[in-house]
């Protein structure tokens, strides 16, 4: 991979409060319900990794999203529904290894897909050719103006189909950690980390959409060429369900009506926000994400 970081990181811009007000988020309409803030469907999870919709969920709805819809494994759904009584959950085929059954899983999704404002695949799955599946089948039943949100498993699923994204015209956002990228790109974690910003502006003119890495410091770059840095300094968010929490921001977001870039760039800030001020309040580490998630309105909702 060739490496040109001077090239990437001088035409970055710093992902600050200056800058969200730049790119704001839509009004909230005061007179309207909770279909004027947007329905998301989150889709993932399996057997092993059950809670990671709790994460993506609650965080959608902390982000104000109006209308939110679950779907996971079906030995998960009943527990799921009754610890977020807010959300409609669909129980799904799983297969014996315990994921979400690709195709099959599909076919009880295709009306909720076709309704949504945002669609956020990945929580919680390790099965990235299941992923694929799932999305082959679920990306043309999007509207037109519906955001797609890809992480974990979802990322990496884009290495079956290259063009899997290319009719959502850039309504893509993906979430990857340097790991995943690497699988997605399948070159070293190392490569990905000694040149980041290049990759994920390489990344994003290759999927076509807005690509979110995520790590110590993030950068988010949009097909446009578009690329913004984000400092983090909140070493606390590395760990367990961080990721998650990520993603459901970012898609609140987009069901709010943001665009893919504006939602990422809000999500990672709002996010990194969260971590910094659980790290002031408890310690540098130790703090959960599910802790984080009480602090996103604050951050996000008064837009």
């Amino acid at each position: 991979m060739k490496r040109t970081p001077k090239r990437a990181t001088t035409s970055a811009r710093a992902v600050t409060p200056a800058l969200l007000r730049r790119l704001p988020l839509p009004p909230l309409d005061h007179a309207g319900d909770k279909e004027s803030r947007g329905r998301i469907l989150a889709v993932g999870g399996c057997v092993q990794v059950p809670g990671a919709m709790l994460l993506a969920g609650v965080a959608a709805l902390r982000a104000g999203a109006g209308k939110l819809q679950l779907a996971t494994v079906r030995a998960a759904a009943l527990p799921l529904g009754l610890a977020v009584p807010e959300a409609l959950v669909v129980g799904l085929p799983t297969s014996a290894a315990g994921e979400i059954a690709g195709a099959r899983a599909a076919a009880p999704l295709r009306e909720h897909a076709a309704a949504t404002d945002a669609l956020l695949v990945g929580p919680g799955m390790t099965a990235d050719r299941a992923a694929h599946a799932l999305l082959a089948a679920l990306v043309p039943r999007l509207r037109d103006d519906a955001v797609l949100v890809l992480d974990g498993a979802a990322v990496v699923a884009l290495r079956h189909d290259e063009a899997l994204l290319a009719p959502l015209g850039g309504r893509v956002v993906l979430t990857p950690h340097s790991g995943e990228m690497a699988s997605l790109l399948d070159v070293a974690r190392d490569a990905i980390e000694a040149d980041a910003p290049e990759v994920a502006r390489t990344a994003a003119a290759r999927f076509g959409a807005t690509v979110a890495l995520k790590g110590a410091e993030s950068w988010i770059a949009a097909p446009d060429g578009t690329l913004l840095h984000y400092r983090g300094n909140a070493v606390g968010l590395g760990t367990s369900g961080s990721g998650d929490t990520l993603a459901g921001i970012v898609a609140g977001l987009a069901a709010r009506g943001a665009s893919a870039t504006t939602a990422a760039a809000w999500g990672v800030w709002a996010h990194g926000t969260a971590g910094r001020i659980l790290a002031r309040r408890t310690a540098t580490v130790g703090f959960l994400a599910r802790e984080l998630l009480a602090e996103v309105p604050a951050l996000v909702g008064r837009a």
